[in-house]
């Protein structure tokens, strides 16, 4: 999978913008962006295996914008199903940092589950993320290192009727997995346990999931 392909893309929010009483759905794409001062860099010795969504959720569905009293008014899905998204936020983190095995099959296969990632709105606008992430040994299929790792993003409370509340529940949820992902791809544990390498070529851009 090419992980520098990731087209942006925001549909559906034009009606019911000031959170009116009908119901509407808002398809999304959530954002990875490297922080090159931040991240860990390390050798080409990855792959990115299935992370199953295991959130009890629709496979697109991240969460509902709702009234302090009422049905939801809006449903925020993803363009992709949830495990394709995050699969794809791993697949760019690590090319990002060097780690993206490309010419070769990876010594490891990062695979996990999606417990949590979510966007709500009753009064805060809020983004979570809860992923246990596995890495696994590519020639044996042991389970070298397993870890739950977590992101989460508030804003200042919502006034109905500033306009709609989905772009910052994008940004919002976009950075919550965000920070679970690099919590993962940089813990020190995680890369003295397996013993992973660095490299200082620096090599990667903005991207869409």
């Amino acid at each position: 999978m090419n992980f520098r392909c990731f087209s942006a893309i925001l549909l559906g929010a034009a009606a019911c913008l000031s959170l009116s009483s009908c119901a509407n759905s808002s398809i999304i794409s959530l954002e990875y962006v490297p922080q090159p001062g931040l991240m860990v860099r390390g050798d080409p010795d990855f792959a990115v295996g299935q992370f199953t969504d295991k959130r009890g959720e629709q496979s697109q569905t991240l969460g509902h914008v709702r009234l302090p009293i009422g049905p939801s008014v809006d449903t925020i899905q993803t363009r992709l199903p949830v495990s394709d998204v995050v699969r794809n936020a791993f697949g760019y983190a690590l090319e990002a940092r060097g780690m993206l095995a490309t010419s070769v099959k990876g010594r490891f296969v990062l695979t996990g589950e999606i417990q949590d990632l979510r966007s709500q709105l009753l009064v805060h606008p809020y983004g979570y993320a809860r992923i246990r992430v596995n890495v696994v040994e590519a020639i044996s299929g042991r389970v070298l290192f397993t870890r739950v790792y977590e992101g989460e993003r508030q804003s200042t409370a919502y006034r109905p009727g500033s306009g709609s509340p989905v772009p910052l529940l994008r940004d919002l949820t976009s950075h919550a997995l965000q920070e679970a992902v690099d919590r993962a791809l940089d813990d020190t544990n995680m890369r003295q346990r397996i013993g992973t390498g660095a490299n200082d070529n620096p090599r990667y851009t903005p991207g869409m999931l």
